[in-house]
């Protein structure tokens, strides 16, 4: 039996979007990047975004509207892990780094699909 997701802090992809963000924010603090004013505010507005659009689709109540807001969450982890590969270029991060948050946004993006994909159906089928 599943138990019903009340709030968009028991979702999984609200969760893990958390953690991208934080991880980000902790990245960007560091030595050059932290100067880099332009992609360190555009990574984490995009990392935000991701985690602050699971948590106002789920509380707009209505399944079409959480299944655009998750669309454009997902977008987003493809946005910070575009902006990744600027910073490492750049040399602001290692290819370790790279390679962790990269994973974490890839991760995001698949649990973020399937949620949608979740939604999609239990919007179809009312």
């Amino acid at each position: 039996m599943t138990q019903k997701i009340e709030r968009f802090e028991d979702l999984i992809a609200w969760q893990k979007a958390r953690q991208l963000a934080a991880e980000i924010y902790r990245i960007s603090a560091q030595a050059d990047f932290s100067r880099d004013f332009g992609l360190r505010d555009q990574i984490r507005r995009a990392a935000v975004s991701a985690m602050s659009n699971i948590a106002e689709g789920f509380d707009r109540g209505s399944r079409s509207e959480f299944h655009q807001f998750l669309v454009i969450a997902k977008a987003s982890c493809a946005e910070v892990r575009s902006q990744l590969y600027v910073a490492q270029d750049a040399g602001y991060i290692n290819q370790e780094i790279f390679d962790s948050v990269s994973n974490a946004t890839s991760e995001l993006s698949r649990i973020n699909g399937g949620l949608r994909s979740a939604v999609q159906k239990q919007r179809d089928n009312k």
